[in-house]
């Protein structure tokens, strides 16, 4: 069936007003043409007002050879204007659109001065439709108005066989309606990564601080590394009496209390106020960690676009990211260029810190990504100390002073800018903060910046005794955000200096209000607000850090063992001593936790694991971890310990990255645009080579939801109640309002209707209810790769059925008959054989992709 531009009586009546179907009428009733009733002058008489052009508009798939397409239409807009008619046929939402009759939708007849004015129109008016739930020939039309043949008025009957190009279509955004069917869907179904729960009621909207966006930012600690460069700006550092203060509420905060689920949604929505109000922040802890898989995982955000939309709001204040070595953002120990790409790429998108650092403070580790990092010039280098055990614990010499100086030392030689402390699970005591501090700040000359938790409800004070000892820098979340196994309290920190010597020069009621926003902001996370209510000595049995810990405690529960939270936090610490008292951060506390799990699952004790037989199936990442696969921890592994666990697996005891074949990135290139069907941007490339399926699953998500960043945080997680209304600014100048009316009853497929307002016009979304069967039989679908199952190549009515089973027939013979819209299809044999199974009758009616036959190739 071709597509249909054509010239009849309407472009006739547009440019004569003559009125055809009147004429027609009184001719029939016996008058003459030229009769005074009629009054059409002869032919040489008739005068012609501009021109006009008609589209009709069908229910038929140009990239199907315009197929007919069946089913029901969930949304209809049509065009208007000057100049524009439409004569309706089956166009109406809600109307079903059938394989009995005529395809076709509506006509559409511009009428203009001249041939490119109404062309113009045309284009317009179809631009306008809106038609959703049913395939059209638009796109092709489309095309066809911007073909300079036929603009120019002298197209041939073979323009579209000749000019291949009219089917190269530009892939429809459809945002609207791809918004609509995510959140019809979580209205009928419920959000799996919200834990099925749901608000009694709408969430009172935040209150966002305000700010004067007509201001410029003023200049901030980004500038000034702009204008001094790395090593200049290291060295500001160590000039500066106030202390420096790194906010933390971007990712540590919201990754140790509330499972990484905080979405850009809301931290764009205050980013405006951050940049102008607290300017003089040193820095915002933003990306890295667990948010770049967390993001693509459960938040279905792209975590480039994050940095990139975030650091176009906030262009004065350094952002930092925490970068794991060898393992980048990942879990995986990668090769060395893929390490340095990952640092390159960030950097060009906004990066300004890497904070790098080993999980076994294994420093070959962490050379790759130390030197990718100095090779920007532009960036800084912020080398890591993983801190465990106690300085001031003399019985425990494991992870002494002496330890931590050498290895400070040994960054420096490395390249490093600047240090942290990185105490991951809250341990530094406040002597051992004091202590740590001044021998660092003594014996290796670099400026130090400290981070740790807040699990034990204490580390303020190893805060405050760290800037008495004179601590460059201090990491802190936003008085709502911090506590527990998030970071000491920013606000109380920032109170605590003032009129000292140390005053951090913020400004505190900005500050409070930004932690009233992020207060009222925490009530929509509430499925995943499972940390501690308060501090716990208990840190110091297991030394889990923040974000372990309370993944941990959401594994045992998921696993329903809740109830045995102190015997997991005991075989937690006696894990740790099995593996030798190892440093114990993303990904090796990662391991212990998954030791723990499978002990106390299987009934195991640790002390147990040396005389296990061999053969016994301990955890992947265990086993990968004491074959070397994460580097080597002080001392080396347990000798027994590591015999049990490997077995006859190679061991290896250098760095994991002399191994690791360079990743022919051209190839991984070409890998991903076969998968994703499109060429892949950088942002595509690099979130692809660090989570390969999560990332191919987020594309698939996208592709089918669209970006659903921009939907309001409750909306995304708990969908709409009815009568509540929503704003949805899906780019710069358009914004939809959403509100729920109604969600119907569930249809013989499951499917129940749910029915929305936007801007003002109804718009449906047709969801399945997976708690429901469907009470119709569905037809199994063919598999398109198997030429043995013949699958129906569009909806329609078998007519005819002109074979039988066992029957053979050769490549190219009749099948069966499918009848559509007037339109007859006949169905071949795709090669010779036998014909082994019929799945339809005649007078079935079957959709495009139903199996109708199998056939055993000969």
């Amino acid at each position: 069936m071709n597509p249909r531009i054509q010239v009849e009586h309407t472009v006739t009546e547009e440019i004569t007003n003559i009125d055809i179907v009147r004429t027609q009428i009184l001719i029939a009733e016996g008058h003459e043409i030229h009769s005074p009733e009629i009054n059409i002058p002869h032919q040489q008489q008739i005068k012609r007002n501009g021109v006009a052009v008609q589209c009709r508009i069908t229910t038929e798939d140009p990239e199907n050879n315009f197929t007919p397409d069946t089913g029901k239409i969930l949304t209809y807009r049509s065009a208007s204007g000057h100049g524009i008619r439409l004569d309706g046929g089956l166009g109406a939402a809600g109307a079903t659109v059938t394989p009995y009759y005529d395809s076709m939708l509506v006509k559409l007849t511009t009428h203009a001065p001249d041939f490119t004015i109404a062309l113009q129109r045309v284009r317009r008016a179809l631009r306008e439709f809106r038609i959703r739930g049913v395939k059209t020939n638009i796109p092709f039309l489309l095309n066809l108005l911007d073909n300079p043949q036929f603009a120019a008025g002298n197209p041939t009957t073979r323009l579209i066989d000749t000019t291949p190009e009219l089917f190269k279509f530009k892939p429809r955004k459809d945002r609207a309606t791809k918004l609509l069917n995510f959140l019809g869907d979580v209205i009928v179904n419920g959000n799996t990564n919200a834990k099925g729960q749901c608000p009694p009621a709408p969430f009172k909207a935040s209150q966002i601080p305000e700010c004067n966006l007509k201001l410029q930012p003023e200049p901030g600690t980004r500038d000034l590394l702009h204008q001094l460069g790395p090593e200049k700006f290291s060295d500001w550092i160590l000039e500066q009496a106030p202390l420096l203060i790194t906010d933390t509420t971007l990712r540590d905060a919201h990754q140790s209390l509330l499972a990484t689920r905080v979405r850009s949604y809301d931290m764009l929505a205050v980013a405006d106020a951050v940049a102008r109000r607290t300017p003089k922040l040193f820095s915002l802890e933003m990306w890295g960690g667990a948010t770049f898989d967390s993001s693509m995982r459960f938040l279905q955000e792209d975590p480039w676009q994050r940095l990139t939309q975030l650091r176009e709001k906030i262009p004065n204040i350094l952002f930092q990211m925490l970068f794991r070595g060898s393992n980048a953002v990942g879990y995986s120990n990668y090769p060395d260029n893929v390490v340095k790409g990952f640092v390159k790429h960030a950097a060009q998108r906004g990066m300004d810190i890497f904070r790098i650092f080993d999980s076994l403070n294994y420093t070959p580790n962490m050379k790759a990504a130390m030197e990718a990092v100095r090779e920007t010039g532009t960036t800084l280098c912020e080398a890591a100390i993983c801190y465990t055990g106690d300085i001031t614990d003399p019985s425990r010499d494991k992870y002494s002073l002496k330890y931590y100086i050498s290895l400070a030392k040994e960054l420096k030689e490395m390249g490093a800018h600047l240090l942290c402390i990185k105490d991951m699970a809250g341990l530094c005591r406040p002597y051992a903060a004091e202590k740590l501090v001044r021998a660092l700040k003594q014996e290796v000359g670099l400026p130090v910046h400290f981070h740790t938790h807040d699990t034990s409800g204490i580390n303020a004070a190893s805060i405050l005794k760290a800037a008495e000892a004179g601590v460059d820098i201090v990491d802190a979340a936003l008085s709502s955000m911090s506590g527990s196994t998030s970071q000491p309290g920013l606000n109380s920190i920032v109170a605590s200096l003032e009129n000292t010597e140390r005053d951090t020069n913020l400004d505190r009621r900005s500050l409070d209000e930004f932690s009233d926003y992020w207060e009222s902001v925490r009530k929509f996370y509430f499925p995943f607000d499972t940390s501690p209510p308060h501090g716990t000595a208990e840190v110091y049995l297991h030394e889990m850090p923040g974000g372990q810990f309370t993944n941990l405690k959401e594994q045992a529960e998921a696993m329903g063992l809740s109830h045995r939270w102190q015997e997991i936090a005991q075989c937690y610490a006696e894990v740790n001593e099995l593996f030798g008292d190892i440093v114990k951060v993303t990904p090796s506390s990662k391991v212990v936790g998954d030791m723990t799990m499978f002990l106390v699952t299987q009934g195991i004790k640790p002390a147990d694991v040396s005389n296990l037989p061999k053969g016994t199936a301990f955890p992947e990442s265990v086993v990968d971890m004491l074959c070397g696969g994460l580097g080597q921890p002080i001392n080396g592994w347990p000798a027994k310990v590591q015999e049990v666990i490997v077995g006859k697996q190679p061991v290896f005891t250098d760095r994991p990255g002399n191994h690791a074949d360079p990743v022919d990135f051209d190839k991984v290139r070409s890998e991903l645009e076969g998968k994703i069907g499109r060429p892949p941007s950088e942002d595509d490339f690099w979130g692809y080579l660090m989570y390969p399926q999560v990332f191919l699953d987020f594309a698939k998500k996208r592709e089918l939801f669209s970006d659903l960043s921009v939907l309001p945080t409750p909306s995304y997680f708990y969908g709409l109640h009815p009568g509540e209304e929503i704003s949805i600014d899906i780019e710069v100048g358009k914004t939809l309002f959403v509100s729920l009316i109604n969600i119907g009853e569930p249809d013989p497929d499951a499917r129940r209707s749910v029915i929305f307002e936007l801007n003002g016009t109804a718009r449906h979304a047709l969801i399945k209810d997976d708690s429901l069967a469907p009470t119709t039989i569905a037809r199994p679908k063919a598999d398109p790769g198997d030429k043995s199952q013949i699958g129906a190549p569009m909806p329609g009515l078998v007519s005819e059925l002109t074979v039988s089973i066992g029957q053979y027939v050769e490549e190219g013979d009749a099948l069966l008959t499918l009848e559509a819209m007037k339109m007859y299809t006949i169905v071949s044999a795709p090669q010779a054989g036998n014909v082994e199974k019929i799945e339809i009758a005649v007078g079935s009616n079957v959709e495009t992709g139903d199996l109708l036959l199998n056939l055993n190739p000969s």
